[in-house]
């Protein structure tokens, strides 16, 4: 489906907040099932001749860039960006390496994945797993991704967005494309299952804080103490979450608040928001503008982990390790690091593999959903159970939370929670976190 086919189907609908355009009860399995997991991930250009038509997917999409022009219109304007915005893209690119890892990685995930889902859910069971990658605005897309869930004979299927944090400009945009798809009988219906979120599963959760300790191996030994967190995340415009709840900055902050649960509170720590583009507000502090703050403050060593991407891609390897360092340096911050990627680290990987096992339920007799040991909970004590069972945090539980949050939807709770310190009473109106 071309990007202006996709505009005539489109609708603004609640389910792109919700994500409900499938029921999320878990998938139930059969003895010989063929299970085909679709990781969707934005995707990026694999070399510089694919810059524009990928920006021009991007900006074509109205789940993303919500503007009210349809038709030929919003095709010359995206093409007017593209051309425009592609000749400063394809100089990032160039600088990382010609084209975007994402791709890449995305694909080492799901061959990790499926290996793991396989050895140790699958083989007991007597259901087979297979991963598949389906990018929304490159190759592989999703149409390509079902043509070999066709020829792979897949029973059923389970949408898991490589976006732990739910938005409708990330994981909601995939989510309703899918079922455009079907709608249009332009792939074949499949008993199909969905991830909402998965923002506070504890092994992403470690998963994350292992990678800010390998983060701050790299700051000398004497200033290690002094090194202040900065999470950041892809921003979004204000209005989707006051004007229609999107749950995204709530996610954010609650990946947040466990990390550093997890950590003991271990040193200060604040969230920025990067990558805006065009004139309207988006969510707030801007990435930048914190680190201008802090330096103003005398801090002088920031680490800085990019919560809400799971690999490295150029907002990454370009935007943090580059753009955003020489803006930091230019303040004052005289020792700036960015923490990798996720990746396919072993913990993220079955933290996957948890939130795939949560969302089906196993052929009667063969073990329900458990860990590795056949066990129904996991070696760390946790259920694994079907994600709209779970309860959701309660806003009241947050330390701090970004100034213009009205708590729109929670993330939802996995483990009990982590006793969280006292801290002082703050003035939303004097605070940017």
């Amino acid at each position: 489906m071309t990007p202006r086919q996709f505009l005539t189907y489109y609708q603004y609908d609640d389910r792109l907040i919700s994500g409900a355009f499938y029921a999320s009860d878990p998938l139930a399995l059969e003895h010989g099932d063929k299970v085909g997991v679709v990781l969707f991930n934005l995707g990026g250009p694999y070399k510089r001749a694919d810059v524009a038509p990928f920006l021009y997917n991007l900006f074509m999409d109205p789940a993303i860039i919500d503007i009210p022009l349809k038709g030929s219109w919003r095709h010359w304007l995206a093409t007017f960006i593209a051309k425009t915005r592609g000749r400063k893209l394809r100089q990032d690119y160039e600088a990382i390496g010609g084209g975007s890892p994402i791709n890449r990685l995305t694909q080492e995930q799901a061959t990790e994945l499926e290996s793991h889902l396989n050895e140790v859910y699958g083989r007991s069971a007597g259901v087979s797993f297979r991963t598949y990658v389906a990018m929304r605005y490159w190759h592989p897309t999703s149409e390509e991704a079902v043509r070999r869930m066709q020829q792979d004979g897949i029973t059923k299927v389970l949408l898991l967005p490589m976006y732990p944090q739910y938005s409708k400009t990330s994981a909601g945009s995939s989510f309703l494309y899918w079922w455009t798809l079907e709608q249009a009988n332009e792939i074949p219906y499949w008993p199909t299952s969905y991830v909402y979120e998965y923002a506070a599963n504890p092994k992403y959760i470690q998963a994350i804080s292992e990678r800010i300790d390998e983060g701050l191996q790299r700051f000398p030994r004497e200033i290690r103490g002094d090194v202040e967190l900065v999470f950041s995340a892809h921003g979004t415009p204000i209005r989707e979450m006051r004007d229609r709840h999107d749950p995204y900055c709530c996610h954010i902050h609650r990946s947040v608040e466990q990390v550093m649960a997890l950590r003991g509170y271990d040193r200060p720590h604040h969230v920025g928001f990067q990558s805006k583009v065009g004139p309207a507000e988006w969510l707030s502090p801007s990435l930048p503008g914190k680190l201008k703050e802090l330096a103003q403050a005398g801090r002088k060593a920031v680490l800085v982990n990019p919560m809400g991407f799971v690999c490295d891609h150029v907002g990454t390897q370009f935007e943090l390790d580059m753009e955003v360092r020489e803006q930091a340096e230019g303040y004052g911050i005289t020792h700036y690091e960015v923490t990798r990627g996720l990746n396919n680290h072993p913990l993220f990987i079955e933290a996957l593999g948890e939130v795939v096992v949560s969302q089906i339920r196993m052929p009667a007799g063969e073990g329900a959903m458990g860990s590795g040991d056949g066990a129904p909970a996991t070696r760390e004590g946790y259920p694994l159970r079907p994600l709209n069972e779970l309860p959701r945090f309660d806003a009241s539980e947050a330390c701090r939370r970004c100034q213009q949050c009205d708590a729109s939807v929670e993330a939802k709770k996995w483990t009990a929670p982590v006793p969280r310190p006292v801290l002082p009473v703050v003035d939303p109106s004097k605070t940017q976190d």
